[in-house]
This record gives structure tokens, C-alpha cells and sequence, in this order.
């Protein structure tokens, strides 16, 4: 199994362990806010079981099932985490809401204080620790990974922060207030921390719609393209670009002379060789596609219903949407 295969099962051995945790703990203190944070991990438990496979999949080549890969189940798993933490975050909010419109909720603070120290302990080293390991393995599933545990350890640290009012509430006096510290808390989580699973959803869906990727990526292997192009007679170039996952699929369609000579095959093969070399030195992980026409109407833009007009096709600095 190779490393990056183990570290996901490292992650998913103390997600079950947090999220155990979680649940135990919130019976025993009927705290929603530690019920949450136990949900979280076991739900990230549940989907890891799946990522760890996708994981083994994501570096095979294509087959005759799927004729382009396994690139895409990167960005569907992490999609599907995403959405699935934002359902429990708006279940989690809703009974906040109504614990706050019914006169709150008693908790058992000294075993959640508990719960909340050694929650914040083990989550932040497990982030820190994937973080580590993911500078051995550029892989996004990592880097999911690693929000995951980075946002387990902010909710597991307000948790914290939270139950250690309770016996500043009871020392000055205020006991009517106690009730509210888990639903307001259950609140505060979901509400500031709801950017990581939707950020995380966001991305993974557009990249399931083909989406091109930022151009802090396609500016660099535009150029990189570009500069093995420059000594040929192009008349136009168009580049098409997608991200799934970790995988960088680039199509060059290049529209050169009429008259550009063409003694063999293997002319064309070297230059498809210097742009899948060139492009590597920008992203490592790609999968290049080029073609070579002298007609513009075999690489421009075309909805796939209709022939494109040669006459409104300009130039394009930037790499074209699908």
C-alpha cells in the first residue's frame, strides 16, 4: 500500500476514534455542541472509508469502463464531504435555534471540559501531522484531509473556550445564563466555521463540471505552451484545460500554415513530446492532448451540434471554457 493510502487510513483510524469519542461524551453530558463535533468525525469516517480506495484508483490508468480515468472521483468524494458536513451543520443549527427559544440547555460541564481538552489535543496533532506527511504526497485528498482536522480542532477549541464559562457563570452569579452556553455555541461552530465545507463543495463540484482551473495554474502552462509553439507557423491555438482531483488534462489544438512541411509522423510526435515535456516542469500530473490541423474548424470552439464559423474565432490569449 503506498504512503499515501497509509496516511489516509491514519486519519480515518482517529476519525472513528474522535468521532466514538464524540458521541460517548455527549451522552454523558448531553452537550449538542460535543454531539456535533462527534457527528463531524464520524460522518468524515464514513466517507474516508470510500476516499481510501479512491485513492489507489486516482493513479491507474484509463480502461475500457472508464476511458478517462479515475481522476473525477477525487473531486465527487470531496463533494460529497462537503455537502455532507453542510446537512449536519444545518440540522445542528436548527436545534440550536429552538434550545434557544425553549430556555436552552443543561450540560454537565467538568466531563465536556474534559472532552474538550483532549478533543483539541488530538485533533490538532493529527492535523499537524497530515500536514507533515502531505508535503511528501501532493495529493488533494490530503489536503482535504487536513481542513477536515484543522476545522475539528477550531470546534473542539471553542468547545473548550465555551464549558470553561460555566464556572465563571456560576462564580459571579449567573446561573440563568448557563443553559444557553451549548445552543449559542452549537450556533457560533456552524455559523463561523461554515466556509470549509463550502469552499471544499464549491470546488469539488465545479471541477465535476469541467470547470477550467485558476489561472494561477493555466497562465503558467499557457506560456510553457506557448514558447515550444513560437517557432512554428501558427495561425491560431486554442488550449483547453481541466483539474479533477489531482490530475491536469490539457488539450492543445494548434492551426498552423497550410504549407507547414510534414515529412513523417514522427515530426508531429516530437512536437507533441515537447509540450507534454514542457508542461510537465509547470504540473507533473498531466495527461496531454495534442492536435495539429491546418482547417480552423477542426479546433475551434463547437458546441458539438453544430459546425464553428472560422470567421468569429479569434486568437486566444487564455486557455478556452468547455
Amino acid at each position: 500500500m503506498n504512503t499515501e493510502q497509509n496516511t489516509l487510513l491514519c486519519s480515518v483510524g482517529a476519525a472513528l476514534l474522535m468521532g466514538t469519542l464524540g458521541v460517548s461524551f455527549a451522552l454523558i453530558t448531553n452537550s449538542r455542541a460535543i454531539l456535533l463535533d462527534g457527528l463531524f468525525n464520524l460522518t468524515y469516517f464514513a466517507v474516508a472509508l470510500v476516499t481510501v480506495r479512491v485513492a489507489g484508483l486516482a493513479v491507474q490508468p484509463d480502461s475500457s469502463e472508464f476511458p478517462f480515468g479515475y481522476a473525477y472521483f477525487e473531486s465527487l468524494i470531496n463533494a460529497g464531504k462537503g455537502v455532507l458536513i453542510l446537512g449536519i451543520s444545518a440540522v445542528a443549527l436548527i436545534d440550536s435555534l429552538m434550545a434557544l427559544f425553549s430556555g436552552g440547555r443543561s450540560v454537565a460541564a467538568a466531563p465536556a471540559i474534559f472532552y474538550a481538552v483532549l478533543a483539541t489535543a488530538l485533533c490538532s496533532l493529527t492535523a499537524w501531522w497530515l500536514q507533515r506527511r502531505r508535503r511528501e504526497v501532493d495529493s488533494p485528498l490530503l489536503h482535504a484531509d487536513v481542513q477536515n482536522w484543522v476545522l475539528d480542532a477550531l470546534i473542539s477549541g471553542t468547545v473548550l473556550l465555551a464549558f470553561c464559562l460555566v464556572p465563571v457563570f456560576q462564580a459571579l452569579g449567573w446561573p440563568q445564563a448557563i443553559p444557553y452556553i451549548d445552543p449559542v455555541l452549537v450556533a457560533a461552530v456552524v455559523i463561523i466555521c461554515l466556509g470549509v465545507p463550502v469552499r471544499m463543495a464549491k470546488q469539488a463540484i465545479l471541477e465535476l463540471l469541467n470547470r477550467a482551473p485558476p489561472a494561477l495554474l493555466t497562465e503558467p502552462v499557457t506560456a510553457a505552451i506557448d514558447r515550444v509553439l513560437q517557432r512554428l507557423p501558427v495561425r491560431n491555438r486554442y488550449v483547453r484545460m481541466v483539474r479533477p482531483g489531482r490530475t491536469l488534462y490539457v488539450v492543445v489544438h494548434t492551426v498552423l500554415a497550410e504549407d507547414f512541411p510534414v515529412e513523417q509522423l514522427s515530426t508531429l510526435d516530437q512536437l507533441r513530446e515537447e509540450l507534454a515535456t514542457a508542461i510537465r516542469a509547470v504540473h507533473p500530473m498531466v495527461v496531454v492532448d495534442a492536435m495539429f490541423t491546418a482547417e480552423e474548424r477542426w479546433a475551434a470552439p463547437t458546441s458539438g451540434l453544430h459546425e464553428p464559423i472560422a470567421a468569429t474565432c479569434q486568437r486566444r490569449t487564455s486557455p478556452g471554457r468547455l
